[in-house]
This record gives C-alpha cells, structure tokens and sequence, in this order.
C-alpha cells in the first residue's frame, strides 16, 4: 500500500471521527447544553441531531421534565411554642438551563437550594400560625401552601437559579415523639372531663324531672282524695235525705227499727244485763 493511500485512510478516519464526535442527540424531555471551556454557549432544546465542534465543545445534559422532592421531616416551632414536625414536598423543573448550570451546576444542588429556600418559608409562615389552626383549618392549610409555593418561586428567582416552582405541600404535621404521649393524656382527660359533665347535667335533669312527677303525683292523689270525700259527703247527705223521708212516713216504726239496732249492738258480745221487769226494754225481749 503506497504511502498516499495510507494518509488518505488515515484522512477519512479522522474525518469520521470529527463528524461522529461533533454530532449530537436531544432527546425527549432533556436539554442539551453545549460547553466551551466550561461555559454554556447554547442550549438545545428541540429533539433531534445537534452538532458542536468537536474536543473544543461538550456537552451537558439536563431533565426538561418536572421533578419531585422529598424534604427529610424537620421540627419547627408555631406561634403558641408548640414544635412539631412538619413533612412537605415540591414540585419543580429546570426553567433557565444557562442561569442553573451558572448557579446550581449540578440537580444535587439544585435540590438543595430549593429544601433552604422550602424550609426558610415553612418555618417563618407556620411561626406565625397556631398549632390547632394548622392542623384543623383545611382552609388555610391550603393558604399556606400557596404562600410557601409563591415565597419559594420568588426566592428562586431573585437568585438567577434557573429554577421554576411548581408546587410546594405540606403533607403532615405532626407532634414529636416525646410531646405525643401528654396530648394523649391531655386529650383523654378532656374527653373525661366532658363525659363527667353530661353525666352531672343528665343526673341534675332526672333529679328535676322525678320531682316534677313526684309533685304532680302528690297533687293527683291529693286532688283525687278530695274529690273522693266531696263524693262521699255528697253521698252520705242524700242517704241521709232518703232515711229522713223514709222514717219520717212512720216515726213508730223508726223508733222500733232504732230500738232493733241497739239491740244488736248491745248483745252481739253476749253481756249480762240487769233491767227490770217492767221496763219497755224487757218487755220487749220478753215479747210482753
């Protein structure tokens, strides 16, 4: 093989080389960001084949989608001195490849801009909040969440990090460990306390309402037996009137009924009686 093949192989493998390694690939959902000397240049943000020039150019690559975070739990005090934990996470994506590659560099310290940025926020808006308003108010929870989202996102721009917010939430607040049990205990004596005072009211009600039938029972019965004895009299008073008309027809037969009558009386116990002979009440007896 002559010397001039050999430089003309060797011409076109370099050029195969220079196309292959100037030649780039954007994908879906990613930017390509091309590098001189460690500054961006450009950024490619259309799918498809790309070029740079070659060993003076690189290239970086970044995610065009929205990504998620997950804040490690972090205690933080309220308004009334109560320290709870609280657990969020962010919704963001890389808005500015330029200003990110400038000021973050890298995703792991995007990350960590935004968790300084969320926790700042968090812990200055729930200082300002009290515990029971935070964990009761699905209202204002959601205040929160749209003015931590907002403080965040200015943040983040104010700074030039290239960063775009999406969505910042709070997913739990909670007590710590420690703090839990005397809630617990505080909750149960309250329930306690509320329980003792149904049972004091609803004694305090039967008391009034047994009363209240004690009393009405007294004046039934009471107003019962009067008429009761208003009865009677009346009845003893017409049995009166009908004995004073009878008896009145025959007064002698009155007097030998009456007569009768004490008879039974005086000798239903079998007394011994003295009387004498003459007497109208032996004679009487006697039949005389």
């Amino acid at each position: 093989m002559s010397k001039r093949m050999i430089l003309s192989l060797a011409g076109a493998v370099v050029v195969i080389i220079l196309i292959f390694t100037s030649m780039f690939i954007v994908k879906e959902g990613e930017y390509k960001v091309v590098l001189k000397f460690g500054e961006a240049v450009r950024v490619e943000k259309t799918p498809g084949l790309a070029f740079k020039i070659p060993f003076i150019e690189n290239v970086s690559t970044l995610p065009k989608y929205q990504m998620t975070y997950e804040s490690n739990p972090t205690a933080i005090l309220t308004k009334d001195q109560k320290p709870i934990i609280v657990d969020n996470y962010t919704v963001w994506r890389i808005d500015n490849p330029e200003f990110f590659l400038k000021t973050a560099q890298t995703i792991s310290v995007g990350i960590q801009r935004i968790d300084e940025a969320v926790y700042n926020s968090v812990r200055r808006k729930l200082s300002e909040i009290n515990y029971d308003n935070i964990i009761s108010e699905n209202t204002e929870r959601g205040n929160i969440n749209d003015e931590i989202t907002a403080d965040v996102s200015t943040a983040l721009i104010r700074d030039n990090y290239g960063i775009e917010i999406i969505d910042v939430r709070i997913k739990r607040t909670d007590l710590p460990e420690e703090n839990k049990q005397s809630v617990y205990n505080r909750m149960i004596s309250d329930r306690q306390s509320i329980a003792a005072r149904y049972l004091s009211e609803g004694d305090e009600e039967s008391r009034k309402i047994t009363s209240k039938a004690d009393r009405t029972a007294t004046e039934l019965l009471a107003q019962a037996e009067a008429d009761a004895k208003k009865i009677i009299a009346q009845g003893e008073q017409e049995a009166a009137k009908i004995y004073n008309e009878a008896y009145g027809k025959d007064p002698q037969f009155y007097s030998f009924y009456r007569t009768l009558e004490s008879y039974v009386t005086t000798l239903s116990n079998e007394p011994v009686i003295l009387m004498p002979i003459d007497s109208p009440y032996t004679r009487i007896l006697l039949g005389k």
